[in-house]
């Protein structure tokens, strides 16, 4: 065989040898292959298509929205918004290329103000969206080029900014997730006593803390599978809970009313120069209080407001001769004295060792028990309480409110300090009878005026009025506890009386023309900053109209320049009955002609 052939069949064979070995691996890869696809589809087909479903199968909460808190005639003070967080995926952002712009791209492209992006990846994505998000695109760009799928690129987004960023046609990279802002429309109004809530919503101060659980709704959720884009894939959900949102809290204060005794708090600290102001306004009637201020300047929903109570529920104070209301309607309820028994009054008086003096020095003078009061003389209660006991003076005390729980339930409310008669020192005994030895708070001093100007019955205050379901169900809200008698009707109307004498005590710097009231006036020695009795705690109390009573006003202010109660707080409590007489057109009042005699 010659060269060539030889060489013909050499390459011949293998040629042939090594095709037919590609056709049988070519073969084998093929069976191999049908066996596959036959295990995918006839074996494990459906648990292939479960997992792939799986994979793209989402849940998604519907978040349920805050209840709304309202002033009593349905202003609202605090509420929540539709709001979203807009949500970035890293990894979707730093793979993105901008779409030009053409006929056959349509809307479905990518430009800015008309021109191309002119960058791919994170840069792309954050030249797009900061102008929507008002938001700086490096910053932007940065949040968007770290690892992984998610980060938070901006919370409290508008449902309009919302719309906006949907037009982007940035599917899958930025989406929005649900949910609500806390809005206080009232700035600083009512601040501390509402409160606020944490970054999840939970009321964590005021009267969003108090009433959490009512204005808190139920989360709700969708289970559905989402595409590329990250849109749901219609005709997937499988399976849904509707969000049922919060109650709304209606409360019994008239914001009109809050807003005006703030306003006068604030004065008064510019005009007495006062460290602090509080005031409260009650119905008498139904114990609902209208007002429950504070001079603090506090934006209901900011962090101060978060972390303390309003100085108007947490602040204790001794209430001064305002006590000496409580101490003597126990003589009357007692028997031990009448209205208008007669004392010689000095301007001193020594008992057990112990010696008590006026504010104003005087001589021997000639009062009546109710002339007492009208003086405010604190050697005329301890002469008049002398047949009275530890125990009578403690109980009577007590049985005006001082020293419980008011039963508001309001967070960092206390109870201030009303020590067992067993325990008091020989001072101590008789200083209780002029409303110094034991402390309180603004809401049990006005709600123990309350039994005077409600015929000697002590009403359980209220300041949540109602609560209004997602249906519209309103419940009216109950005060907590019944009413009780504390004195007598006839008794409350002799110390009615007597207060009135000790309102006209007053009048040439505490009245509201064309109107009588029943006050009394308080000042005490506190603890200063150096732990020393070196600050006054001047207060003043009204009932307001005294003939026939509709509101008790209550001021306290901390070192006020002027010190006594009757000359501070209490013309601030005449600017605030002259606005509630207008406000509510109380009828004016008919001529006193019953006053009890002062002197004899």
């Amino acid at each position: 065989m010659n060269p060539i052939r030889r060489i013909y069949t050499f390459f011949h064979k293998n040629l042939l040898t090594k095709t037919m070995a590609i056709g049988v691996v070519l073969a084998l890869m093929g069976t191999t292959c049908l066996i596959q696809l036959a295990n995918i589809q006839l074996v494990n087909g459906k648990g292939m298509a479960q997992a792939a479903a799986q994979s793209r199968t989402t849940t998604v909460t519907l978040k349920a929205r805050r209840g709304k808190i309202m002033d009593t005639n349905g202003a609202i003070l605090a509420q929540s918004v539709e709001r979203y967080t807009i949500i970035g995926n890293p990894e979707q952002a730093q793979a993105f290329i901008p779409t030009t712009c053409t006929k056959q791209t349509g809307s479905n492209c990518h430009q800015i103000n008309g021109k191309p992006v002119g960058v791919t990846g994170a840069a792309a994505v954050a030249r797009l969206l900061a102008p929507v998000l008002g938001m700086d695109a490096t910053e932007l760009g940065a949040k968007l080029s770290i690892s992984g799928q998610y980060v938070v690129l901006k919370k409290d987004v508008t449902p309009a900014v919302k719309r906006k960023i949907s037009k982007l046609n940035l599917g899958g990279i930025v989406y929005a997730e649900l949910s609500n802002e806390r809005l206080y429309s009232n700035g600083t109004l009512m601040g501390s006593l509402l409160g606020g809530v944490d970054a999840d919503g939970k009321g964590v101060a005021g009267i969003e803390q108090m009433e959490n659980k009512t204005l808190t709704g139920r989360d709700g959720y969708q289970v559905y599978q989402q595409g590329n884009s990250g849109v749901e894939i219609p005709g997937t959900m499988t399976e849904s809970k509707d969000a049922v949102n919060g109650s709304d809290v209606t409360l019994t204060i008239d914001r009109d009313v809050q807003w005006y005794t703030e306003k006068v708090l604030s004065d008064s600290e510019n005009k007495y120069h006062s460290a602090w102001g509080i005031a409260m306004v009650q119905d008498v009637q139904s114990g609902d209080i209208l007002a429950l201020a504070d001079s603090d300047t506090t934006e209901a929903g900011s962090d101060q407001a978060k972390m303390g109570a309003s100085r108007a529920v947490s602040e204790t104070f001794e209430p001064g001769s305002i006590g000496k209301v409580l101490a003597m309607s126990g003589m009357l309820q007692l028997g031990l004295h009448k209205i208008d028994d007669k004392f010689t009054v000095p301007n001193t008086v020594t008992v057990e060792g112990q010696t008590y003096k006026d504010a104003v020095d005087h001589g021997n003078e000639h009062w009546t028990l109710a002339g007492i009061l009208e003086q405010s003389s604190n050697v005329g209660m301890v002469i008049a309480g002398d047949k009275m006991t530890n125990e009578q003076r403690y109980n009577f005390i007590s049985k005006f409110g001082i020293g419980q729980a008011t039963g508001l339930n309001l967070p960092g409310e206390s109870e201030g300090v009303l020590h067992p008669s067993d325990s008091w020192d020989r001072r101590t005994r008789n200083t209780v009878l002029f409303g110094q030895g034991y402390t309180v708070n603004v809401m049990q001093l006005t709600n123990a005026v309350s039994v005077i100007a409600n015929r000697g019955v002590k009403k359980p205050q209220r300041i949540i009025k109602s609560i209004t379901d997602t249906a519209g169900h309103v419940e009216e809200r109950q005060s907590k506890g019944e009413a009780t008698r504390v004195i007598d009707e006839s008794v409350a109307s002799q110390m009615l009386n007597a207060m009135e004498s000790s309102a006209e005590h007053y009048n040439t710097f505490v009245k509201v023309d064309g109107y009588r009231m029943a006050a009394k006036s308080g000042t005490a020695e506190v603890a200063g900053a150096n732990g020393q009795l070196t600050s006054i705690i001047s207060d003043y109390s009204t009932i307001i109209p005294a003939d026939n009573p509709r509101f008790v006003i209550t001021v306290v202010l901390k070192d006020p320049q002027g010190s006594f109660g009757g000359l501070t707080a209490g013309p601030v409590t005449a600017e605030i009955g002259e606005f509630l007489m207008q406000k509510y057109e109380v009828p004016s009042s008919s001529p006193r002609t019953d006053a009890i005699p002062v002197n004899w």
